[in-house]
């Protein structure tokens, strides 16, 4: 066999073995969007008349959407999971986060659980307190994360202390039922 013939067999067989790889991911993550969809179901739109923002809009990337409280388990239902450069605005009837290339997500106030920081999201992992994380219910009522890595990052104690209450709230609830579980294994170890 010639050297010109092996090199180009070799190339070849590189590019199949490219070209599968990128198959079987693609048909992966189709795979877990089919499995996801009952538990996403469709996003909420955004109102026709939003009004003036309360707060913002401020710039960043949004990193994607992962189903709580795992920080990897990205979202592959529609569009929820790409990362875009974003505009994250707050307005009366809940928060927009507006991106480049990709649908808008609008996430109702009352749909709002929990704003804080996190070091990471989507398998994007920063400094501490790099990513500003908005944990939602949707309609399914399944929560979700969605993260934005913020151009300035002075914003972040805004944010949160803006959803303090909430987050709170949530941090209470979520504390009680770990309690309400412990108290169950105690009781079933005891026996």
């Amino acid at each position: 066999m010639s050297t010109g013939l092996y090199y180009t067999l070799l190339v070849l067989g590189a590019v199949a073995l490219w070209g599968v790889l990128v198959s079987l991911a693609l048909w992966g993550w189709r795979n877990r969007g089919r499995r996801q969809l009952e538990a996403v179901g469709t996003p909420p739109t955004a109102p026709a008349d939003l009004g003036e923002p309360i707060r913002g809009p401020h710039t960043g990337l949004y990193l994607g959407s992962t189903l709580a409280p795992s920080w990897q388990d990205r979202v592959a239902v529609g569009d929820l999971g790409d990362r875009a450069d974003s505009l994250l605005s707050e307005y009366s009837d809940g928060l927009l986060i507006a991106r480049k290339g990709a649908s808008q997500i609008w996430i109702p106030r009352a749909s709002i659980v929990a704003v804080r920081t996190e070091r990471g999201l989507a398998g994007k992992a920063m400094t501490r307190d790099g990513v500003l994380v908005i944990r939602w219910e949707l309609t399914t009522g399944t929560q979700i994360d969605s993260g934005l890595r913020a151009d300035d990052k002075t914003v972040y104690p805004e944010w949160v202390e803006a959803f303090a209450e909430v987050t709170e709230k949530a941090y209470r609830a979520q504390e009680r039922l770990d309690e309400s579980e412990s108290g169950t294994t105690r009781k079933k170890d005891e026996r």
